[in-house]
């Protein structure tokens, strides 16, 4: 039987690794030395996304200052982003999960950064909001 969207939302467990993210541009020449950071880092959580105009990293605050070095032309956030992980598998056909996710936190007053995985979904929120964008999350997993 294929997933639905509401066996999925009281199935999943929310998972943070308790660390400070800060993203970070560069411009689309810099993606070899943003590959090549990101792959030393080796750290659970990665994410570089290169399109034409720029390449986005996402690296811990830690990373950020122990490899800016190496970030030619970089510009970080200066806000500070929490990772949100929906530790559960999600078929890659399900319809409409991030839908209601994205609704509860829009509705919260959360602000999001969505990432997908090929199995699991992730979300960076601003620090200040985690507290609030956890307890919404909670109950959309609880709600009828």
């Amino acid at each position: 039987m294929a997933q639905t969207v509401k066996q999925a939302l009281a199935e999943m467990q929310l998972y943070t690794d308790d660390q400070r993210y800060k993203l970070v541009h560069l411009p689309a020449r810099a993606v070899l030395a943003a590959a090549s950071v990101l792959a030393e880092i080796g750290e659970p959580f990665g994410v570089i996304i290169v399109d034409k105009d720029e390449v986005t990293l996402v690296l811990t605050d830690d990373d950020l200052q122990a490899y800016a070095h190496r970030l030619p032309g970089f510009t970080a956030s200066a806000a500070d982003y929490r990772l949100i992980t929906f530790d559960i598998e999600l078929d890659p056909n399900l319809t409409g999960f991030m839908a209601q996710i994205s609704a509860a936190l829009a509705q919260a007053g959360v602000t999001i950064l969505p990432f997908a995985a090929y199995n699991r979904d992730h979300l960076l929120v601003p620090a200040g909001q985690y507290e609030q964008a956890t307890a919404a999350l909670r109950n959309l997993r609880t709600a009828p």
